[in-house]
């Protein structure tokens, strides 16, 4: 089913939807600012003659034909209603690894898996709420506008990235800001993406200014980000989400904009705590600085992205940087099984506080006993990003 639909009913379809459940609508992102990029002599000694199994392109590849033969939660779950946060995530990576390896066919399957959503029964799929990890929906339909250049696609993204800005408290910031780390990737994605696709500026005076309030309230002089505030930890995929946002946001504010030094400094103070903590197989633990904890996939590989995307576009140094990030990638695969799936995933984690109450040592270890699956999406959207990264 082609984009040709009729947008007005669409678009209107979702407003109706989330108009009856009293909420907004819904989210996220693409690169797009010029890369200042070092030596390409930097870049080859890092970043190619990769062995065969860690070749960016073929394992980039297999997981995402791994995502689009997967059915949709909601498709499989009673209890999801609508399309999920880290199917977005993983949505989005596979169409950036899918266009960057010229793999057209991959391309077309993952724009036709949204064809679904392009009618009037469809379109309730996608979520009205208004609410961080609903909102990220409108990232992928922005991805396929920049790829395609579909109004539809931009209708139904734009949409929910202006949505979330509807209600706001008086500094001007989404009322949907939870002050999670998490909330550092979820909220600047979906405000980048659609500065991406229009160019409007306000989109980046949103994040900068979202992404500083939060700098100020978790990280800590170590360069690393508490889960919350009374959830005191430095949780790793947590702390991956915010390095992944702050890559996000990097690639396309402008240096000379007011809040682009201090996301910078942050950005780069992260990086050099993450370099302390990273173990000698290349990856880093569930939480960051804690030895007895395990190993964990999904935050290293976001800190994989991070500093792929750090190096590449010179804001590291890459002699410091690229043997880190290169061997956290080789440290990555050997993780990911033949069917695409990356193994040692903590599965969704709610900040311990909520789950567990206010003693800090039943929240250590609430952390620490986290289950971990194969194939948890958490863990393939961020290795998609990072063989996009690699290839970009």
């Amino acid at each position: 089913m082609k984009a040709t639909r009729n947008i007005g009913m669409l678009v209107a379809l979702i407003s109706s939807v989330s108009m009856l459940a009293g909420c907004s609508a819904p989210i996220l992102a693409s690169q797009g600012a010029p890369v200042q990029a070092p030596s390409s002599g930097a870049i080859d000694e890092y970043f190619s003659n990769w062995p065969a199994e860690a070749d960016p392109a073929l394992v980039g590849r297999r997981i995402a034909n791994n995502f689009v033969a997967r059915n949709f939660d909601f498709q499989i779950n009673s209890f999801h209603r609508w399309i999920i946060y880290p199917e977005v995530c993983a949505w989005y990576g596979a169409l950036q690894v899918a266009e960057l390896s010229k793999d057209q066919a991959l391309k077309e399957q993952l724009i036709g898996k949204f064809d679904q959503f392009l009618t009037p029964e469809g379109a309730r799929r996608l979520s009205p709420r208004a609410h961080v990890d609903y909102r990220i929906t409108g990232v992928v339909p922005l991805e396929i506008y920049l790829l395609n250049g579909e109004q539809t696609y931009l209708e139904i993204g734009r949409d929910y990235a202006d949505k979330q800005w509807a209600t706001t408290t008086p500094d001007g910031i989404t009322t949907e800001a939870r002050y999670w780390a998490d909330d550092l990737y979820m909220l600047p994605v979906l405000q980048v993406q659609a500065y991406r696709a229009t160019k409007d500026p306000k989109y980046l005076d949103r994040v900068a200014m979202t992404m500083v309030a939060y700098l100020d309230k978790l990280q800590q002089p170590s360069g690393l980000f508490l889960h919350s505030p009374d959830s005191p930890f430095y949780w790793g995929r947590g702390n991956g989400w915010v390095a992944a946002g702050m890559a996000e946001v990097l690639s396309v504010l402008p240096p000379e904009h007011p809040n682009y030094a201090r996301i910078m400094q942050s950005y780069k103070l992260m990086m050099a705590g993450l370099l302390k903590y990273q173990n000698p197989e290349g990856l880093w633990l569930q939480l960051i600085e804690q030895p007895d904890f395990w190993p964990e996939t999904s935050g290293s590989a976001m800190f994989a992205f991070a500093m792929v995307e750090g190096v590449k576009r010179g804001w590291l140094d890459a002699k410091t940087y690229g043997p880190a990030a290169r061997k956290a990638w080789l440290g990555l695969v050997k993780y990911v099984d033949s069917a695409g799936n990356i193994k040692e995933v903590v599965v969704g984690t709610n900040k311990a506080s909520n789950e567990v109450g206010p003693d800090l040592e039943v929240q250590k270890k609430f952390y620490y006993d986290r289950p971990r699956k194969t194939g948890d999406l958490h863990g393939q959207s961020p290795m998609l990003w990072t063989a996009a990264a690699l290839l970009r």
